[in-house]
């Protein structure tokens, strides 16, 4: 039972008792625990083993006897109970961006919808519009949620993944015949979302791996099983799992091929027949040797295979044939960023706006995480929903870090504020209020629907403002959510170019944002970037890593990022 399996069973009974008109603390604590089971990146089931299921934020005893319920059983009475008085289709609904739940019952009511297909042809027939409070615009909106929706089911997003491919690795651990396991495809390469799961293992019993596989308890439907390749699906994520058994003298030679990507390996395939070989998952061979005779010449070990080429060893991360193969062939590739080359985090949030921690309590888990700096930036005063802060109030969080900072060792504590970039362009506070801060994070919380000309002078605006340390989640992408609006990219480039802005690579699963392809633009224009984790509860600091293989995918260096950089170095980097 993945960590996402439970908040989404909260999530589910908040709708349900939202849609019964419940009581409103009640659906919040629900929606409060599952937003922070969300932000986990330990698996509630380690947590749970330790009985420290109350220290997380929002889960007291009750909730956390439902948790320990899930776990031990796989399923919560209370939440079957609740399922029955609401149709299914509805939990899907519920997910569609911008739908909540009194358009969600009004449409159930009057028009008896109770799934996205049945919504969908009502919007497309205009429907809905008929009703009271329904305007077209909002059938308009509602169909492009539903696309949203769509997309999102397609694949999985890649915390998710590591989660699912972690718990069979553990169980197939435990497979005595299995000799190595290993990830491959997508997941291996890092991408910010998932549609399947590859896992290559190496065994001499390939038929009764298969067997024990398909038999795993995570398993869910067994699609195929052969002699060395079995597909099934994992329970409750629905994700498609593939399995296949090597031999040891081909595992180097599969795993290369079935890590990707498919422009990769084409490239690859092609730069092996120059060279007089054939290469296949198999090994690589000589192209003059008949069929039947054919000896493989490499195979056992990637790094074998590249060094044949005479070629420089290309982490999986990189390939996707965008001029990694000629950089390994000329040894030009770079020294990709590591997370040990990670100093400090400098977009964290506190319980002074939405965060669920104090600073002292953020500040003492980036201290445990080995860094030498933690930056607090909470949201500014326009962002009601987020509690933004006043001015009054930043400058008293102000000087409560100033305490803060003195009181706790081995660790700078920075103040500094998430600032919103108003629709005008102008930020959210005055610079003689900016200029009190350690530093400043401009970004965009509204006004989605502006046009691209006007997204962009807002950023290029906040770019020019003497402040302004960086731009967060600069495409505004969220997740299943919203789409990233449109941007002149080259312009926004060279404004953070020019005024020496970063920008951000947004660490947290729901955004991942710069993705690699904005961010090796990015890089190629010259500008330098900061990976922040976007942490409202201590143990969200953990994403960092996953922001890592964006970095990664991105080709950045330790010299690219600003949070690479020891204290001295960015406070130097900060003031100019």
């Amino acid at each position: 039972m993945t960590n996402q399996d439970i908040s989404n069973i909260f999530r589910e009974i908040a709708q349900i008792l939202e849609l019964r008109g419940d009581n409103p603390f009640r659906i919040r604590a629900y929606e409060r625990a599952a937003r922070n089971i969300d932000d986990l990146a330990e698996k509630l089931e380690n947590i749970s083993a330790r009985g420290e299921l109350t220290t997380i934020a929002g889960v007291g005893s009750d909730l956390a006897r439902k948790i320990e319920e899930i776990i031990s059983k796989g399923s919560l009475k209370y939440y079957e109970e609740l399922k029955k008085t609401t149709p299914k289709g509805i939990f899907l609904m519920f997910q569609i961006p911008g739908l909540g739940p009194k358009k969600i019952k009004l449409f159930y009511d009057k028009l008896k919808i109770d799934s996205v297909e049945k919504l969908e042809k009502s919007a497309r027939a205009g429907s809905l519009s008929k009703l009271e409070g329904i305007k077209s615009k909002t059938e308009s909106n509602i169909l492009r949620g539903i696309d949203i929706f769509k997309k999102s089911k397609e694949r999985i997003l890649i915390n998710l993944a590591l989660d699912i491919a972690g718990e069979f690795v553990s169980k197939m651990k435990g497979i005595k015949e299995i000799e190595r396991l290993e990830l491959a495809g997508s997941l291996r390469r890092r991408k910010e979302t998932i549609k399947d799961i590859d896992i290559l293992a190496i065994s001499d019993k390939p038929s009764l791996v298969m067997d024990k596989f398909s038999k795993l308890s995570l398993v869910e439907q067994v699609i195929a099983k052969g002699v060395s390749k079995a597909s099934v699906i994992a329970k409750r994520s629905n994700v498609q799992v593939d399995l296949r058994v090597l031999e040891r003298k081909s595992f180097g030679s599969a795993w290369l091929y079935f890590t990707g990507s498919k422009e990769f390996n084409i490239k690859l395939r092609g730069l092996a027949a120059k060279r007089g070989y054939k290469i296949n998952e198999y090994g690589v061979f000589s192209a003059a040797e008949g069929v039947g005779v054919e000896k493989s010449l490499a195979g056992r070990s990637e790094e074998q295979i590249f060094s044949l080429l005479d070629m420089a060893y290309i982490p999986p991360e990189l390939r996707e044939d965008r001029g990694e193969i000629e950089a390994a062939l000329a040894n030009k590739l770079p020294k990709l960023i590591e997370l040990a080359n990670i100093k400090g985090d400098l977009h964290a949030h506190s319980d002074y706006s939405d965060g669920e921690n104090s600073i002292e309590e953020m500040a003492q888990a980036a201290k445990k995480l080995g860094y030498e700096y933690i930056g607090i930036a909470d949201h500014s005063q326009s962002l009601k929903i987020a509690k933004g802060l006043s001015v009054e109030r930043l400058y008293k969080k102000i000087e409560e870090i100033k305490k803060i900072d003195k009181k706790i060792s081995a660790i700078k504590v920075l103040c500094g504020s998430e600032v919103d970039i108003l629709a005008d362009g102008s930020l959210d506070y005055p610079d003689k209020v900016l200029k009190e801060l350690d530093f400043v994070i401009a970004a965009i919380h509204g006004g989605f629907k502006q046009s691209k000309a006007q997204l962009t002078r807002r950023i290029v605006s906040a770019c020019k403002n003497k402040y302004v340390s960086m731009i967060a989640h600069p495409t505004g992408m969220l997740w299943g959510v919203r789409d990233a609006y449109e941007l002149d990219f080259d312009e926004v480039f060279r404004a953070a170019k020019a005024q020496n802005v970063a920008l951000e690579i947004n660490c947290h699963p729901h955004r991942l944002d710069l993705n690699d392809i904005y961010a090796m633009r990015a890089r190629e224009a010259g500008v330098k970037f900061c990976l922040n984790a976007d942490a409202h509860i201590i143990e969200s600091l953990d994403f960092m890593e996953l922001g890592l293989g964006v970095a990664r995918r991105s080709w950045l260096t330790k010299k690219d990022v600003v949070n690479c950089m020891k204290l001295e170095q960015l406070s130097e980097w900060l003031k100019k």
